[in-house]
């Protein structure tokens, strides 16, 4: 019966988001990075600025869908693939502006490729994902932790609960930012 994983699946997703919750309220350096990012949010955009939100794969994917709903409860925000934008699809950041980079190994190399370009702007980057020692993370101004003990999918590896969990974690941003 498909059933009892269907609800199995639905469990460990919602294992995991309330374990960052936990983890969020039990970890002052966590919860200073989100109040942090919140404030630089709501600086950055009253300065005329938006958040540009960046992911590859299914990571872009989740990173989309937060900006338009970011978008929809009034913070500017725009998803900017970043293979794209190493092909001249920066343009449309500011130096107003915040960027949200979205990667649960905190290593993908396109990604990366344009944290230079925010750099050189002095543009501060919000990272979220799993790997709180990745390239992501040490070229983050914020770092939010959306670490997982494991996928849903029985091999572990279709990204499953880490993709909830940062679709979670930008709701809540969003959320918090109204």
């Amino acid at each position: 019966m498909r059933f009892k994983e269907f609800c199995q699946v639905l469990s460990e997703e919602s294992a995991a988001i309330q374990a960052a919750a936990n983890r969020f309220l039990k970890e002052p350096k966590l919860a200073e990075n989100i109040d942090h990012s919140i404030q630089l949010i709501l600086d950055r955009t009253q300065e005329g600025g938006k958040l540009i939100l960046m992911g590859i794969g299914k990571s872009g994917k989740i990173a989309a869908k937060i900006a338009a709903t970011l978008s929809s409860t009034g913070t500017p925000a725009i998803f900017v693939h970043p293979t794209e934008a190493l092909h001249g699809d920066l343009g449309v950041v500011t130096p107003h502006d915040v960027g949200m980079a979205f990667s649960y190994t905190g290593n993908t190399e396109e990604l990366l490729e344009i944290l230079p370009f925010f750099e050189r702007k002095k543009i501060p980057i919000i990272g979220i994902g799993g790997n709180a020692l990745s390239k992501l993370a040490q070229k983050s101004k914020y770092w939010i932790d959306a670490s997982i003990e494991k996928e849903a999918c029985p091999n572990n590896l279709a990204p499953t609960t880490s993709t909830t969990l940062a679709l979670a974690i930008g709701d809540a941003f969003a959320v918090s930012l109204l």
